[in-house]
């Protein structure tokens, strides 16, 4: 809707054109017909300062594009219109006309408070000499210019004051604000590996089902040069403006380095502009909750025991150390594991030691490759190292198998292994290759039972019975080729000539021509005769080698066998009650007999004694038994 024009809105002549005779345009201004020009290429200091020029020298902007005269001089508010960003310059005015003190005097005071400026709109009237006032409408363009010279350079809310301009009612409004700095964002360090959290949630297993006694990830462990934290560098802030115009800078970031979180284990690496915390070797995540640093080590020290309430099984791929109880049916499965209160679970190692400092209850451990050393009592439960020792400072109705077994004092107890070493076994049934026994008898009902476990070497048997033959039969074949020589040698003509060859050959005869060609025709008629000697002879070596080289295989052989069973001992130096010793014969070819199953290991020691001649029956005394000397 038209604005209706009053009498007051009239500029005087005279007035104008002192006001267009005010001076020159500033070097970054551009007055043309069809409008006034910004250049693009000017700082906006400079553009500040062209603006500052012309409000100050009595003028102001007709038809004010206000977003881009803000835009331009401060750099804030809405993007240019389309098609004028890039343009050499920019059009943010009508033009450039007078602002006499007459129209000047229309708009009244503002009032500043808390950042924002207050005006009070009412109806404005020009006063003339001898006249009566007349009726008159503000103009925004003049409206800014008169803010200007009373300090308001920016903020001014331009659809506001246009609406209250021309609505003509009374009001008073917020005419323009201030704008706060928008903080910029400090540097913050980043998770970027899911597995250093710990999680209590149940473990998905690979079919996609939920092991309910397991926790998803207790104690976070990492491969190495997984990258698990990542640094986002600070943002700068975006400044804001005072009413006057003034800067109001944005408070400068925080800044922090990944260096300062890096604990023993961990680097820090950068790839592709971005600093990232990464694991140096493979273990397990530890945080310190003082210094906040992160370090990865080989070890997991616990506290709280394992329980379905604390740590659900574990399956560990490092070392695990336990202060607190291991309840039934829990599990702990990793390397080296060491436990210092008492075991009533399972604990089993992939290799290295498991040290139980109290006692195992009930439970079981095991070792694939390494010793099991539990320094307390073993009492029910089940021991098994497949490589490796047993150390047991006291075993009640316990099984127990390893490579040796080392027991201070074993009751009720299946025992299986190479080399058993025990002080006092009472109603034990034990099964080694070499056993040695301070004292041993019955307990209750429980009788002691040893086997000496010695291999089957009906293979070593064989194969020297198969040596022996064949030796002999070429020692028969080297007898009947020297009987066949002897019969020919024996011939008084082959004797004489052999007789005289030999005179010939060692010169003891000197034959003449006619002696000579005697001696030739001699040679032609035994010459069957010594080439059948030559082969003969040739043919008996043959024969003697052969037999020489089967004695050296059988030899070797009976080697082994004593090899073998020259390592199967039995030594109790204090028969103390009933005890029964017997051959236990296995195949050494099928690996160690201690790997058997716990029920079979069982089955085999405590079977009946059966048809088989024991080694001893008594129950005093000693008994010393090798399996070399037998």
């Amino acid at each position: 809707m038209a604005q209706e024009d009053y009498p007051g809105d009239m500029v005087p002549a005279d007035a104008a054109s002192a006001a267009a005779a005010a001076g020159d345009l500033p070097s970054s201004l551009v007055q043309r017909a069809d409008g006034v020009y910004f250049k693009a290429e000017a700082p906006a200091a400079l553009l500040q300062a062209a603006a500052n020029q012309v409000f100050l020298s009595g003028a102001c902007f007709r038809g004010l594009d206000y977003g881009v005269f803000v835009r331009a001089l401060y750099g804030v508010g809405h993007e240019l219109p389309e098609g004028m960003a890039g343009q050499p310059l920019w059009r943010f005015a009508d033009d450039i006309v007078p602002f006499p003190g007459g129209r000047r005097d229309l708009y009244k005071s503002v009032r500043i408070v808390g950042g924002e400026a207050e005006y009070y709109f009412e109806p404005v009237f020009v006063e003339a000499e001898g006249e009566a006032p007349l009726p008159a409408h503000l103009d925004f363009g003049e409206f800014v210019a008169d803010m200007w010279s009373k300090g308001i350079r920016f903020g001014i809310d331009a659809p506001v004051v246009r609406e209250a301009i021309a609505s003509g009612k009374v009001a008073r409004l917020i005419v323009a604000r201030k704008l706060p700095p928008v903080p910029g964002r400090d540097a913050a360090i980043v998770e970027v590996s899911e597995s250093i959290h710990r999680s209590n949630a149940p473990r998905l297993l690979a079919n996609g089902r939920f092991d309910l006694h397991s926790f998803q990830n207790r104690f976070p462990q990492v491969k190495a040069q997984v990258r698990l934290l990542r640094r986002e560098p600070p943002q700068v802030g975006t400044r804001g403006f005072e009413l006057s115009g003034i800067v109001l800078d944005p408070p400068p970031p925080r800044d922090l380095e990944l260096a300062a979180v890096a604990g023993e284990g961990t680097v820090v690496e950068h790839h592709d502009g971005v600093d990232y915390l990464v694991s140096s070797r493979e273990g397990f995540i530890n945080v310190d909750s003082k210094s906040k640093r992160i370090s990865i080590g080989p070890k997991i020290i616990s506290r709280e025991g394992v329980s379905a309430r604390t740590t659900g099984n574990l399956k560990l791929d490092g070392d695990y150390e336990e202060f607190g109880e291991v309840q039934e049916q829990r599990t702990v499965e990793g390397g080296n594991i060491t436990v210092h209160a008492d075991v009533f679970g399972n604990i089993v190692s992939r290799g290295g030691t498991i040290a139980l400092q109290k006692n195992l209850m009930g439970g079981s451990a095991t070792n694939a490759d390494g010793n099991i050393r539990v320094s307390g009592v073993a009492s029910g439960a089940l021991l098994q190292s497949k490589n490796g020792e047993v150390v047991l400072g006291k075993a009640q109705n316990c099984v127990i198998t390893g490579s040796r077994v080392i027991i201070t004092e074993a009751y009720n107890c299946e025992i299986m292994a190479d080399e058993v070493l025990i002080k006092l076994a009472a109603g034990c049934a034990i099964a080694a290759r070499r056993i040695e026994i301070d004292s041993a008898g019955p307990r209750k009902q429980a009788e002691m039972q040893l086997h000496v476990m010695v291999p089957d070497t009906s293979k070593y048997d064989d194969k020297l019975a198969e040596c022996a033959a064949r030796a002999e039969r070429q020692e028969q074949q080297a007898q009947r080729c020297k009987e066949q020589m002897d019969a020919i040698t024996a011939d008084q003509e082959v004797r004489n000539y052999l007789q005289l060859a030999s005179k010939v050959r060692k010169q003891e005869v000197t034959l003449n021509q006619e002696q000579l060609v005697l001696f030739q025709k001699m040679a032609l008629k035994v010459g069957p005769s010594l080439k059948m000697v030559a082969r003969l002879q040739v043919a008996m070596k043959e024969a003697q080698a052969a037999q020489q080289k089967e004695q050296e295989l059988g030899e070797h052989v009976y080697r082994q066998k004593l090899l073998v069973v020259g390592g199967a001992r039995c030594t109790v130096r204090q028969v103390a009650g009933d005890m029964v010793v017997r051959k236990l014969v296995f195949n050494p070819d099928l690996g160690p007999a201690y790997l058997l199953p716990p029920k079979e290991v069982k089955l085999r020691v405590r079977a009946a004694l059966g048809t088989q001649q024991p080694l001893f029956i008594g129950s005093g005394g000693q008994f010393d038994w090798s399996g070399s000397a037998a």
